[in-house]
């Protein structure tokens, strides 16, 4: 039986990630320090896991978790680009150093596979749309640096040291167990939150800002193939919906979901936002056999129910 590490095992996709391979068989290990993760997330599956309370800024810690461990999911980081603006320091800790550390534990505990989740903001604000693998990034926040940077390391031990490594740049996530009270929060779980308590849209700037929005399980579905796929070298792969929807649009379409007219009420644009975000993701559909099966709107009420339920 394959063994798994999750770093972040107990934050938003992290979580979705051990359900989905404990499903397909796995023993599955869990790395988290419950820093922005919930014990709520994998409170009904603590039995069929293995819980490590832990940082990844900490080498012994990671060395001990990754021993006798075939595939490591490396989600944990610390999100929000608003977040690494006001603290940069502690973004480049978790997200460079913690990554280092990683990669570091995998390549001595002869780890067969690291699966990095990167972020589509390194590819900044650049106008051409959709994005691709091969333009230069351009990150324009100590976040999309940070993830950046973790994606030069990954491809930087497979070349040095033999270690299997893919970088999977996430675009927009979103789904159930995604929190909406931090103030770092992402827009589909604010927005929720807003027409769950029929609230104004609160929109940073115009709204005409555009997003790949990607459904929790399309994500699950490509690292469990990421996993064991057979690819030469470090490969970078978009996981995206491959389809663009402006924060207007958003806002429309949970109002038409939940029969509502709430208003929309802009403010000042967010500083390190990027203004439109759009994937090619012929190479996942390729490399990864993806095929994201779940739409923004099948996401959303599919969202909508589960925050409903809580």
């Amino acid at each position: 039986m394959a063994k798994a590490l999750i770093t972040g095992g107990a934050g938003f996709i992290g979580s979705h990630l051990a359900e989905g391979l404990l499903a397909k068989g796995w023993e599955v290990r869990v790395l988290d320090n419950f820093a922005t993760g919930h014990r709520e997330n994998i409170k009904h599956i603590i039995n069929q896991i293995d819980l490590l309370e832990g940082d990844v800024t900490n080498l012994t810690t990671v060395r001990f978790a990754t021993r006798n461990i075939d595939v490591i999911f490396h989600e944990a980081a610390l999100p929000s680009v608003p977040r690494s603006v006001k603290n940069p320091l502690e973004s480049n800790e978790v997200n460079i150093t913690g990554t280092l550390n990683v990669l570091l534990a995998a390549r001595d505990n002869n780890v067969k596979r690291v699966v990095y989740a990167a972020s589509s903001s390194a590819y900044g604000d650049q106008p051409t749309l959709p994005k691709i693998e091969t333009m230069a990034p351009d990150p324009l926040s100590p976040y999309a640096i940070g993830k950046y940077a973790g994606e030069l390391y990954a491809q930087t031990f497979t070349r040095l040291y033999g270690l299997s490594t893919i970088s999977l740049r996430y675009f927009n996530v979103f789904g159930p167990r995604q929190d909406p009270t931090t103030q770092y929060a992402g827009v589909i779980a604010k927005f929720i939150r807003f027409a769950l308590q029929c609230q104004p849209f609160t929109i940073d700037g115009d709204g005409e800002q555009s997003r790949d929005f990607t459904y929790v399980e399309n994500v699950v579905n490509v690292n469990l193939q990421a996993a064991e796929a057979k690819f030469e070298g470090s490969p970078v792969v978009n996981i995206a919906f491959g389809q663009r929807t402006t924060i207007n649009q958003l806002a429309k379409t949970l109002n038409e979901i939940t029969h509502q007219k709430l208003e929309l009420v802009y403010g000042s644009p967010r500083a390190g936002d990027v203004r439109h975000s759009h994937a090619d993701i012929s190479r996942a559909r390729q490399l990864l056999s993806y095929d994201p099966r779940i739409d923004l709107r099948q996401g959303l009420e599919r969202t909508l129910e589960w925050y409903k339920s809580k």
